[in-house]
């Protein structure tokens, strides 16, 4: 491509480094009781992720300046090799079992999330498919029908985890991408409704699946069970106000919310800053996305608009799933917040996605 490269997106650099700041504190400040009990290091979660942060600040740094061609040229490799992981991550011994979902392949201390990265080699990869056969997304047959296979096999491997957050992430990221390139409406609808069937017939087959689901319309109907972690979270968020308790001041990090560095920390951030610090992570998100967008409108040809649009949707994704989650709005899913949540796969994978969409800036034409 002989496209001139520029400067990087400024704005978006330093927004990404702001909320990674965020969640590093928020992290210690949500983590350090629990930390202390379990391993007698306040900072032993704060200090792990902080290692995963400078890796994928380095990482994001690094395929800044990676053209976003070689993504398509290797695209093929890099989905064949998530679902190779995707497989072995479901071999007992391989597979490591945490909260009852065995997502997780061990390396060493650590251990890395195979469907987390799956997402982003999904982008890569349906990127490349609908910028080939754009003028055939139209036909149900011939590209409506093999986007979907390809996603729903994926989905339907993480599934069997299971994990049903980051499947869910990624079929929304999928089908997003998959409107934007020019899919019929009557088509979704079509798809829309086998899904409601299929979700009928499942709830008939088990009846106990729905009041899981909805357990967030009235958590107090079981309060120490599915509409514990609910309760706690607004517990958490209630007392906040608007100006919050005050940085470490939480008192539902005392045993009260399970593990509140991982999906639930947006509750510890608006318990301890309250309305005003919640809404400045909502802000900072919210201009992320409007980077995002621009430069997806802006990018050279067809491939950098839909890679853009995959990892703006991706992060637009998380973001509204975990904080509908955190305030109730939404069933409990398990999704972390990116760039904020503990987790070493999630956050290395968000900052390399912001790698790629700092990349296609370079291209842009605003």
């Amino acid at each position: 491509m002989t496209t001139k490269r520029s400067t990087p997106d400024f704005i978006l650099v330093i927004i990404t480094l702001l909320l990674l700041s965020i969640g590093l504190i928020m992290v210690y400040s949500a983590s350090a009781v629990w930390a202390t009990y379990k391993f007698d290091d306040s900072f032993f979660f704060a200090k792990r992720q902080l290692l995963f942060a400078v890796i994928g600040v380095i990482a994001m740094f690094f395929i800044m300046n990676v053209d976003y061609w070689t993504w398509r040229t290797w695209a093929k490799l890099l989905i064949i090799i998530c679902f190779v992981l995707l497989i072995a991550v479901l071999v007992p011994g391989v597979g490591m079992v945490r909260n009852g979902s065995r997502s997780w392949i061990g390396v060493g201390a650590f251990s890395i999330q195979p469907s987390e990265f799956m997402k982003l080699a999904m982008i890569a990869f349906l990127a490349k498919f609908l910028s080939e056969h754009q003028k055939k997304i139209t036909s149900f047959k011939n590209g409506l029908f093999p986007s979907l296979l390809l996603v729903f096999t994926a989905f339907g491997m993480i599934m069997l985890q299971p994990d049903l957050g980051t499947g869910t992430v990624m079929v929304g990221t999928c089908i997003a991408m998959i409107f934007v390139a020019g899919a019929r409406i009557s088509h979704f609808a079509f798809l829309g409704l086998l899904g409601v069937a299929g979700f009928v017939g499942l709830v008939l087959s088990a009846p106990y699946r729905i009041k899981r689901i909805t357990s967030f319309l009235n958590p107090w109907e079981d309060p120490l069970g599915s509409g514990f972690q609910i309760i706690q979270s607004l517990y958490a968020i209630g007392p906040g106000g608007l100006f919050g308790l005050g940085l470490g001041q939480s008192r539902q990090k005392f045993f009260y919310l399970p593990e509140p560095q991982t999906d639930f920390i947006f509750a510890i951030l608006s318990e301890e800053l309250g309305f005003i610090g919640g809404s400045l992570v909502i802000l900072l998100f919210s201009l992320l996305l409007w980077r995002g967008i621009r430069i997806a409108l802006g990018a050279p040809d067809l491939y950098g608009s839909f890679v853009a649009v995959g990892i703006v949707s991706m992060i637009a994704i998380q973001v509204m799933i975990n904080v509908g989650v955190v305030t109730g709005l939404m069933p409990v899913t398990g999704i972390t917040l990116p760039f904020l949540s503990y987790g070493g796969s999630s956050l290395t994978l968000m900052l390399m996605a912001v790698g790629v969409l700092l990349n296609i800036s370079r291209y842009a034409r605003y």
